[in-house]
């Protein structure tokens, strides 16, 4: 948890410290505003992933939820949105908190929140505008008025592809699934390796194999020769790792080279 707050802007130094936990038979917590801190935190056998390691959730933002969480537990979604300042924490913090997940501890779907961002903001700029006009209790009796009820629009949910590659550029790597898992059956059955177990035998000698991988970055260039090539990010369960395609292959394998897209690739 240490080196994971120390590493945390690093998102591929956390995927490769989350495999390790995962290996240790450690659990990461999935970021969640009711459980996460500024910092990777531990409750026994558990690591709380950090707000603050979110792409798009600032160190301001993050305090500022930690502190209201502390003065009381966020009973609801509306709770929170009428107790966090829209100055502090805006609709980018929003959405990054829903698309990693922060926000599924309110049983919301993650479309549902996302549809619903501006209404969220909304709620919590009328709550700051009431509070600031003193009007949080209307009989004057002191303690908290109960907050306003949020009516998020109807919305289809996101697939199973959609959300995770959300996530994924909301955390900079597959935190709650991996695209791979539906595909884990068929994948033993055609005998596809795990990055992992590939790079081992690469050191034991071994100069080919068949990967699996979801596309999370191409990037084409020129080679000295002038022809094309690109670099190919690529995760699967395992981790993540680099391929390079030169003119020939991605010729013909370029309209697979799309972001979240999952595809088997033979090395050799």
């Amino acid at each position: 948890a240490a080196s994971m707050t120390l590493d945390m802007s690093n998102t591929d130094k956390l995927a490769d410290f989350r495999q390790d936990a995962m290996r240790l038979g450690i659990e990461v917590v999935p970021p969640s505003v009711m459980t996460s801190d500024r910092d990777f935190e531990v409750d026994g056998n558990r690591i709380f992933y950090s707000l603050a390691a979110i792409k798009g959730v600032g160190e301001a933002a993050v305090r500022h939820i930690v502190e209201k969480r502390r003065e009381r537990k966020f009973a609801s979604l509306e709770d929170f949105c009428e107790r966090i300042d829209p100055r502090i924490a805006g609709k980018r913090v929003f959405e990054s908190l829903i698309a990693a997940g922060a926000f599924d501890c309110f049983g919301y779907d993650r479309a549902a929140l996302m549809a619903g961002v501006d209404r969220m903001t909304g709620l919590a700029a009328r709550a700051q505008e009431n509070a600031a006009l003193g009007q949080g209790d209307i009989f004057g009796m002191g303690g908290a008025a109960e907050p306003q009820k949020l009516h998020l629009p109807a919305t289809e949910g996101w697939l199973a592809a959609e959300r995770l590659q959300r996530e994924f550029l909301a955390v900079g790597f597959y935190l709650s699934a991996h695209p791979l898992d539906e595909y884990r059956a068929a994948l033993e059955k055609m005998r596809v390796q795990s990055f992992s177990d590939f790079a081992a035998a690469v050191k034991r000698g071994a100069s080919a194999g068949r990967l699996a991988g979801t596309v999370t970055s191409a990037r084409e260039r020129r080679t000295r020769t002038g022809n094309k090539m690109s670099v190919v990010q690529l995760s699967d369960m395992s981790g993540q790792y680099e391929a390079v395609m030169f003119s020939e292959t991605l010729a013909q394998y370029r309209d697979l080279l799309v972001e979240g897209r999952s595809v088997v690739i033979t090395v050799g």
